[in-house]
């Protein structure tokens, strides 16, 4: 028997075990290929940056029609742009995200976080992206921040049946991380277009992600937080105020007070069927 017909000794079972469990626990949980391959070496951040097919004008993805039927190849935000915009229902959306190719976080996810709650609500709210236990039930804020954000909504009146949740990246990206620039601007077609499908009166951004994402404001989300905005989403004018994701809640209980205020806030427009600005 040679040395590397040897059976494994117990010692390095464990390890390897362990190894198993460190790599599932930072989100590497399925095998794509016998060797790594790098699905980022068509969009760099620079041409995330400067490409003139999609420029965030207010949380508005304006596609170019003759750039996209000059046969190029575009790259995946530039595809995105172009079916999300082809979606007239939330159920064709779905589809087209679920066919949809151009994000490598679909590859390393197991579900599609879409949405939940009523699409008829005049509350939407906007989040990050997906964790552990959102990736497995497939359903947006499910765990530990989730529970938060139920007693929040509930604090103001409002039930996850009575709004509509969705996220910014709708799949889980490894380990929990920040998703990257690439992987918002491919998945920021969806979310515009989710928007305009549920026509929400009222858009709460929760997190600093989401805020910038949709406005294109750079300051920090304790700058940004708790102020009025107008979003101009296609033919959508839409109210929007931002305030902190529960999961920074869940780290910094002290700065509930301001979330509260922002809340309140909310709370008060809904009451007052104010939604203009």
């Amino acid at each position: 028997m040679s040395s590397d017909d040897r059976p494994v000794s117990i010692s390095n079972k464990k390890q390897l075990v362990g190894y198993l469990e460190w790599y599932l626990a930072s989100g590497v949980d399925w095998v794509l290929e016998e060797y790594p391959v790098s699905r980022f070496t068509d969009v760099s951040v620079d041409k995330v940056s400067k490409d003139p097919v999609l420029s965030i004008v207010g949380g508005h993805a304006l596609s170019s029609a003759a750039e996209l039927s000059s046969g190029k190849d575009l790259g995946p935000i530039a595809t995105s742009a172009s079916v999300a915009g082809s979606a007239n229902s939330l159920g064709e959306l779905l589809e087209i995200m679920e066919r949809f190719d151009g994000c490598a976080l679909k590859h390393t996810a197991m579900n599609l976080v879409f949405g939940d709650g009523n699409p008829d609500s005049h509350l939407m709210l906007v989040g990050e992206a997906p964790g552990k236990d959102e990736d497995l039930r497939g359903l947006p804020f499910v765990g530990r921040s989730g529970k938060l954000l139920d007693k929040m909504l509930l604090s103001i009146g409002v039930t996850r049946a009575s709004c509509y949740i969705t996220n910014i990246v709708p799949w889980r990206p490894p380990g929990n991380r920040t998703p990257s620039s690439q992987e918002v601007a491919a998945c920021l077609p969806f979310v515009v277009r989710h928007i305009e499908l549920v026509k929400p009166k009222i858009l709460l951004l929760l997190g600093g992600a989401a805020t910038i994402a949709l406005t294109g404001l750079k300051e920090g989300i304790l700058k940004l937080r708790g102020n009025w905005m107008k979003l101009k989403i296609g033919e959508l004018s839409v109210r929007a105020i931002a305030t902190f994701h529960p999961a920074y809640l869940l780290r910094q209980p002290l700065q509930k007070r301001l979330a509260w205020q922002d809340l309140c806030a909310v709370r008060e427009a809904l009451s007052n069927n104010d939604f203009c600005m």
